[in-house]
């Protein structure tokens, strides 16, 4: 729908997002500071909620500074996920749409997928290439395919595998959440057809493939670099 928030910055690649800031590199000789999950905004709770549920499902191996999340107003995305070259610079998350767990949820799983691989010259990430993925593309494959309205240019992002497995990684924490509030709000979204999300039944195989990920990888017990 125009002017209502969406849990990805579909209009926009991430190649676009990740060039299109500047700002200090995480990892580098000038590192960001440490930031916490923006306690002031009312946003917070359920913040801290999604990234409780993110934490129970896996870490994440890094010597990164801890990553900061910021809350915008911005009607045309439910988040964004920005980044130079190999290094994050933030998530943001839009207050407004209420999609907030969704949104940073999906743009989290952005951060993953980055972070696993980044070849500088193509910008393919881990969820198009990686081995450890492989199970995971093969699942995913077999899901209908969704469609925003727009340009073709825009189906086609929202196609593409580090878009899909956003969308799978944000489904996959919220199924296995075991929190209430986090499952009401995936059925509310299933119940309303929404793009973003498939039907459990359907998805239930993709999100143990989603979960073999973290395993192979050896990130079920390591912590995520977010500050909280």
């Amino acid at each position: 729908m125009r002017g209502a928030a969406r849990p990805s910055a579909g209009s926009t690649p991430p190649s676009e997002r990740g060039r299109r800031d500047g700002g200090t590199r995480a990892g580098s000789g000038g590192k960001p500071r440490r930031r916490s999950l923006p306690r002031r905004s009312p946003l917070a709770p359920e913040l801290e909620r999604a990234l409780a549920a993110a934490s129970r499902l896996h870490g994440l191996r890094s010597d990164l500074e801890p990553v900061p999340v910021r809350p915008t107003a911005t009607i045309s995305e439910a988040g964004a996920y920005r980044y130079r070259q190999r290094d994050p610079i933030d998530l943001r998350v839009s207050r407004v749409g209420g999609r907030a767990s969704i949104g940073f949820l999906h743009e989290l799983g952005h951060l993953v997928d980055h972070q696993m691989h980044y070849d500088r010259k193509s910008r393919v990430w881990a969820s198009a290439v990686h081995p450890a993925f492989a199970r995971w593309r093969s699942a995913a494959a077999l899901l209908d395919p969704r469609s925003l309205p727009g340009s073709r240019t825009r189906q086609r992002y929202f196609q593409s595998a580090h878009e899909v497995w956003a969308r799978c990684y944000a489904q996959t924490v919220l199924m296995r959440s075991g929190d209430p509030v986090l499952e009401r709000r995936l059925k509310k979204l299933q119940r309303g057809d929404d793009v973003h999300v498939w039907p459990t039944e359907q998805f239930e195989a993709v999100a143990v493939e989603v979960e073999r990920v973290f395993e192979q990888l050896g990130l079920t017990q390591l912590a995520l670099p977010l500050a909280a």
